[in-house]
């Protein structure tokens, strides 16, 4: 195998490998907000409401799945007309932060 060849395998091996590490995922949560996070997992009545408030306000939602809380990019208007809702999320992960390309309420 030549110089170029074995090159060129790699550079395919490492762009696959970024690819794979990026790919798009489905990830069940709760749309809550940054300043309360976590404290606010699951749907109820007073947590949907200071949701609603606080993104109202200003705040940045989120999403909690699992105790973990990302941050959310793409999708604004939907991800906040959400809020305060258990939801399915599509997008790519990238640490702590979920690049949505849809979001939608989970079916009761």
């Amino acid at each position: 195998m030549s110089i170029r060849n074995l090159a060129a395998a790699s550079i395919l091996a490492i762009s696959a490998s970024v690819l794979s590490a990026q790919s798009a995922q489905t990830i069940n949560g709760f749309i809550s907000e940054a300043q309360c996070a976590a404290s606010h997992a699951a749907p109820s009545a007073s947590a949907t409401k200071c949701v609603k408030g606080c993104i109202a306000r200003g705040a940045a939602p989120v999403l909690v799945s699992d105790g973990k809380v990302y941050k959310l990019k793409g999708e604004d208007d939907a991800v906040k007309g959400l809020a305060g809702q258990n939801v399915t999320i599509k997008g790519t992960v990238d640490g702590d932060t979920i690049t949505v390309t849809s979001v939608a309420a989970q079916k009761s």
